[in-house]
């Protein structure tokens, strides 16, 4: 197992928790809490390291799986969760250990999408984390599958909220067409990528967004990894 397959199983399971505010959906009585407003600050902690947040952050999921095997958000996280694990123990030179985690969490997150098809938090932590980890990644049959969830997810949850793009923050709107275009972009699909980053361009003027689609949109070539990560909220204007 290379260093370079041993760490996009990490960065899957980080994006999954870091990506959650493109995350944004309309309010409504029974979504007065949130799942991930429950549990993502525990996970965003775990994935940075505080083994013991994560620990309460799965621990939550699994009470909650327990009562309703078919909560949707709940395995999409804990899918996220199971998934890091995965990577921290082929980090220790575990593969044994580490395949199975892996098959599980993305099994979780593919059940969860599944279930809730037009949640957009559902959709995006899965979308996110195989994106984290198809970007890392060779050319390969696998690769190739992840990132048809890549582009099934946001592209379901764009055609979603393309009639109100412009009632979305900027960090929202910026993630969700940055992700279609990266992704458009690494599977050699670049007329498709010239539309989504002209269109992120257009919608985040004066953005690190907007300079990322003029650098995209200058060379044509998938942008550096570490152009690729998540924009905060606080780093996009």
């Amino acid at each position: 197992m290379t260093s370079r397959t041993t760490f996009f199983y990490l960065a899957a399971a980080a994006a999954a928790g870091l990506a959650l505010g493109i995350a944004t959906r309309p309010a409504s009585a029974a979504d007065a809490v949130r799942f991930d407003h429950v549990v993502r600050n525990d996970f965003f902690s775990g994935f940075s390291g505080n083994s013991e947040a994560l620990d309460r952050a799965m621990a939550v999921c699994e009470k909650v799986l327990a009562a309703d095997p078919n909560h949707a958000e709940a395995l999409v996280w804990h899918g996220a969760g199971l998934y890091f694990r995965a990577g921290q123990h082929f980090m220790k030179g575990e593969p044994d250990k580490g395949m199975p985690l892996a098959g599980r969490g993305l099994a979780e997150m593919d059940k969860a999408v599944a279930l809730a098809p037009d949640n957009i938090g559902v959709r995006i932590p899965r979308g996110s984390a195989v994106g984290a980890a198809a970007r890392t990644m060779p050319d390969n049959p696998y690769r190739k599958e992840l990132y048809g969830r890549v582009l099934d997810d946001h592209l379901h949850v764009y055609d979603m909220q393309k009639d109100r793009l412009d009632q979305l923050g900027v960090h929202p709107r910026g993630e969700l067409l940055f992700a279609i275009a990266d992704a458009y972009s690494r599977t050699g699909q670049p007329a498709k990528a010239e539309d989504f980053f002209t269109k992120l361009a257009a919608v985040n003027p004066g953005t690190l967004y907007a300079r990322r689609a003029a650098k995209w949109l200058e060379t044509r070539q998938p942008l550096p990894l570490n152009e690729s990560q998540c924009i905060g909220c606080h780093t996009a204007k």
